[in-house]
């Protein structure tokens, strides 16, 4: 796996690419979300249209993400996640806890929306 940083308005997306299974990306992604933070940088797009699988461990790589940037005050949502991930996520319930968007321009959106 690896992702690409780019900032969109009020938020800045990150472009996830190949397999999501944790290991060293969750922790190459975590130095990348802290750095962000000190930026004063805390809405987050996971962009998922190019992963092509997630395990748990990728799960767990999202869900810390989306920890650490709702406790610097910000939120990490997901975009364009595809109906293998889609349904990974409804299977866990954890489509209750992020907030997904069918495009990328409906998640940037969002943020302008609060």
């Amino acid at each position: 796996m690896n992702f690409k940083v780019s900032e969109r308005y009020n938020c800045v997306v990150i472009e996830f690419k190949g397999n999501v299974m944790g290991g060293p990306d969750a922790v190459s992604l975590n130095e990348k979300l802290h750095e962000l933070i000190e930026e004063d940088k805390t809405n987050i797009v996971a962009n998922l249209a190019k992963v092509k699988f997630m395990n748990s461990s990728g799960l767990g790589m999202l869900i810390g993400g989306l920890t650490t940037m709702r406790k610097a005050g910000g939120d990490l949502r997901i975009a364009n996640a595809t109906d293998k991930i889609e349904s990974l996520l409804v299977i866990t319930k954890l489509i209750t806890v992020f907030k997904h968007y069918k495009s990328l321009e409906e998640a940037v959106e969002s943020y302008s929306e609060e």
